[in-house]
C-alpha cells in the first residue's frame, strides 16, 4: 500500500464516528484492541442481554461478565463496550469508564442507585405544556442532570397548546427562573416550532431524553429523527398523563448528527448523591448563603441569615427555599442509607437537637414557675 493510500484510509471517518466514536474512546480502546475485541456502543438492553452497534452493525452480545453487584456498574445504553469478535454467543468483555453517568434513586427500600444512561453530553429534559408545569418536578431533574456531568436542557414541549404568546412567553419565564444556567426552549413537534434549534443542540454529542410519561418524548425523539421511529399514545385528556409507549432505554443516530438516548416515562425522580446538582440548581440561594453571618447557616432563624434577608425582601421566593431545603433533606437522607459515617452523624445531630429542645422546653416550664 502507497504512503499516500494509507493517509487516505486513516483520513476516513471511523464507521462508529455517527455514534459518538472519537480520538479520546480510541485511546481508552486500545488495550481492549490489543486483545482482539471489537469496539462498540451499546444501544439497547435488555434481560442480561445488549445490542451493540459495532464496525459491522448491530450485534446481540450477553452481558454476563459485566454484570456485578453493584447496580451502578451494570452495562447500560450509551456504554462503549469491548465486544468478543466472534462467538455464539458474543459476550461483552469489558466497558470503557464512563465519561458522564446520570443515576436515580430506585424506588426499593434499598434506596439502590439506577443508572439511566451513560456518556451523555445533554440532559434534555421533556415538559409538556398540555398543563401547569410542575416546578418541582423540574428541579429535581435539573439536580439529577447537573449531577451527571451533562448538560440540561429544559423543552417545553406541546408548544402549539398555549396560542397566545404572552402566555408562552409567561411559562418559559417561569420555567427559565427554577433553571438557572439552563436553555429552557418551546418546542412544537405538531408545528415544527423550536424543532429545528433543538435538532442544531443535540447534533453535537450525546443526547438523553427525560421526563414523565406523557410529556411528549416519544413525537419529540420522531421530529428529530424525521421518522416515526417511536411509538406514539395518545394522552389521557382527563389527567394530561401519557402512557409508557417507551419501555426500554434505546440509543438512535440522528439524521443531523449526535445520538439520542430515549427514556421510558419515569414516573419516580429520586435523588441519588446529588448534593453539588441541589447547590447548581439553587445556585442563587447558594450566592445569598455567602453573606450569611454563620458559615454552617441552615437558613432556618439565624440571625445574619441572608438567604431569609432575601426571602423577606422578595428577590428569593419562597417557594424556592423550601423546595432547596426539601431536595437537600431527601439526598441527606439517601445518602445517610448507604454511608454509615454521616448516618452516624445525623443521629448524633438528632439526639444533640433532641436534647437541646427538652432543655429549652424545661426552661420554659421552670420560668413560668
Amino acid at each position: 500500500m502507497t504512503s499516500s493510500s494509507a493517509s487516505s484510509l486513516s483520513a476516513r471517518p471511523h464507521a462508529l464516528a455517527a455514534y459518538g466514536w472519537d480520538e479520546y474512546w480510541a485511546a481508552e480502546f486500545a488495550p481492549y484492541a490489543a486483545e482482539g475485541l471489537l469496539p462498540g456502543r451499546v444501544v439497547r438492553v435488555d434481560r442480561g442481554q445488549c445490542d451493540v452497534m459495532t464496525e459491522d452493525g448491530v450485534i446481540r452480545a450477553d452481558t454476563a461478565f459485566v454484570t456485578p453487584h453493584d447496580p451502578l456498574r451494570v452495562i447500560c445504553t450509551g456504554d462503549w463496550a469491548a465486544v468478543e469478535a466472534a462467538g455464539n454467543p458474543r459476550y461483552v468483555k469489558a466497558y470503557l469508564p464512563r465519561r458522564t453517568a446520570f443515576v436515580r434513586s430506585t424506588s426499593s427500600q434499598r434506596s439502590e442507585g439506577q443508572i439511566l444512561a451513560a456518556n451523555v453530553d445533554h440532559a434534555v429534559i421533556a415538559v409538556s405544556l398540555a398543563g401547569e408545569p410542575d416546578l418541582g418536578r423540574i428541579e429535581r431533574f435539573l439536580a439529577l442532570a447537573w449531577e451527571s456531568g451533562a448538560q440540561p436542557l429544559v423543552v417545553l414541549t406541546k408548544a402549539d397548546l398555549v396560542p397566545d404568546p404572552d402566555t408562552l412567553a409567561y411559562l418559559v419565564r417561569d420555567v427559565e427562573t427554577t433553571a438557572p444556567g439552563v436553555q429552557v426552549l418551546a418546542v412544537s413537534s405538531h408545528t415544527g416550532e423550536g424543532t429545528d434549534v433543538l435538532a442544531a443542540i443535540v447534533s453535537g454529542g450525546t443526547s438523553v431524553l427525560l421526563g414523565t410519561s406523557g410529556a411528549g418524548k416519544s413525537t419529540l425523539a420522531n421530529a428529530l429523527l424525521g421518522e416515526d421511529v417511536m411509538d406514539v399514545q395518545a394522552t389521557r385528556e382527563v389527567d394530561g398523563k401519557g402512557r409508557h409507549t417507551t419501555t426500554t432505554r434505546n440509543l438512535l443516530a440522528l439524521p443531523g448528527g449526535g445520538v439520542l438516548i430515549d427514556t421510558p416515562g419515569l414516573r419516580g425522580v429520586g435523588l441519588f448523591d446529588a448534593e453539588a446538582g441541589v447547590g447548581q440548581v439553587f445556585s442563587e440561594i447558594e450566592d445569598h448563603a455567602a453573606d450569611c453571618r454563620f458559615h454552617d447557616c441552615a437558613h432556618e432563624s439565624e440571625p445574619g441569615c441572608a438567604v431569609l434577608a432575601a426571602v423577606a425582601d422578595g428577590s428569593l421566593p419562597e417557594r424556592r427555599l423550601e423546595s432547596y431545603r426539601k431536595l437537600l433533606r431527601e439526598n441527606q437522607r439517601i445518602v445517610a442509607k448507604t454511608d454509615a459515617r454521616l448516618r452516624a452523624e445525623l443521629h448524633r445531630d438528632w439526639r444533640l437537637k433532641a436534647a437541646q429542645g427538652r432543655a429549652n422546653y424545661a426552661a420554659k416550664r421552670g420560668g413560668r414557675g
